[in-house]
């Protein structure tokens, strides 16, 4: 339980530390089909596939593509993992999608990880999900009914055994 309460309050930090952008959580255009949930496949990827095992068993949209500026969580200047925001069109959420870099995967038996939306209008994280003593590589927050605020995805990972909790969010969008 402290472990859950450090990883949230690490990413709402990390979130308050970013200034507020100008493109619309929701805007942008969706992705051609060809380019769309890796052409209907069900693998887990780096880019995020709202059609993986984990992103259903989560009930992410299928729909959901990333919108924004990847984000990247760093220990000691090595990129650890990496930090999405995906919206649903079909279903008007947001998701944070972290995964985790296969060189930090192979390195640690254990690690803590949270994934969260952060809105800046309403100045509160929604649909955090925090993963204890887990190996995994891909995790989706839940599905956040902040489509028309300004938002970032945040990601948060402590090593078993660590004091230190590593963050990272992505750019924001409004």
């Amino acid at each position: 339980m402290r472990s859950r309460r450090i990883v949230t309050a690490a990413i709402a930090a990390a979130f308050v530390m970013l200034p507020a952008g100008t493109a619309l959580a929701g805007s942008g255009p969706a992705p051609a089909p060809s380019e769309n949930s890796a052409s209907k496949s069900t693998a887990t990827t780096p880019e995020g596939n709202p059609l993986s095992a984990k992103a259903q068993a989560g009930g992410v949209c299928d729909d959901a593509h990333q919108i924004g500026k990847t984000g990247y969580i760093k220990r000691d200047g090595t990129t650890i993992a990496s930090v999405k925001q995906f919206y649903s069109p079909e279903c008007k959420e947001n998701y944070s999608y972290v995964w985790l870099w296969q060189d930090f995967v192979d390195q640690e038996d254990d690690y803590t990880v949270s994934a969260g939306v952060w809105s800046y209008t309403q100045n509160h994280e929604f649909g955090t999900e925090s993963w204890e003593a887990d190996n995994g590589q891909e995790y989706w927050s839940g599905g956040t009914d902040t489509v028309s605020d300004c938002t970032s995805a945040g990601g948060a990972v402590e090593p078993a055994g660590s004091d230190t909790t590593y963050s990272g969010t992505t750019d924001t969008r409004c």
